[in-house]
């Protein structure tokens, strides 16, 4: 039996996937969490031997989907980390993967493919979805045209509207590291400016 922990801020969505695994015989929804602090707590608790993951949290939430993962995977015993999000753009994506999860799924997967999914990464296998797979296999093919993790995170400080000073201040770089960085997204995404590289970015689906 696949002992999960389902993490999602919405009571709604938690009890639709409690049901779907219902129906499983295989899989038992031994807990459920509803924010990033919860699910580590839980998962440190509980010792499910897979957590479905949300990313995305209500506004004045602390953490983050990503940073739970990186939590849970940094216990004793960690379970895998299977993550359930309605986004896709490479940021997410990126953020998830160097975080520890072993797969990635969009909420509109089809029940039969959560479920694989679920058995997949119990078993350690990665479990992605079809688009996801497909986007990170074009960034291995083409890595000069493909932002790093870490201008990838500039560029999500720069959308904020953060200064080159304050995106320093909050990486722990210099501002001529961060400078160097803007460069590099100027030159990949073909843009002259602050505004043209963040509006390139969501074209681009770079940035959700």
């Amino acid at each position: 039996m696949i002992r999960l922990l389902v993490v999602d801020d919405h009571p709604i969505v938690r009890a639709g996937l409690v049901a779907l695994f219902a129906l499983d015989d295989d899989i038992e929804v031994i807990a459920e969490a509803s924010t990033p602090d919860e699910a580590v707590a839980v998962a440190e608790r509980a010792n499910p031997d897979v957590v479905l993951m949300d990313l995305q949290f209500g506004a004045g939430t602390a953490g983050s989907g990503a940073g739970a993962t990186r939590r849970i995977r940094a216990l004793d015993a960690p379970p895998y980390v299977l993550v359930l999000t309605n986004y896709d753009s490479d940021a997410d994506i990126l953020g998830a993967v160097e975080a520890g999860a072993s797969g990635y799924l969009l909420k509109d997967a089809p029940p039969h493919e959560l479920s694989a999914a679920v058995r997949a990464a119990a078993a350690g296998e990665s479990a992605l979805a079809p688009v996801i797979a497909t986007r990170l296999l074009q960034r291995m093919r083409a890595p000069k045209a493909s932002l790093s993790a870490r201008e990838i995170q500039v560029l999500e400080l720069v959308e904020a509207g953060r200064t080159n000073t304050e995106i320093a201040s909050e990486l722990f770089v210099s501002e001529t590291t961060v400078k160097s960085h803007l460069a590099h997204i100027y030159t990949k995404l073909d843009a002259t400016s602050r505004t043209a590289a963040v509006s390139e970015a969501r074209h681009r689906g770079i940035l959700r």
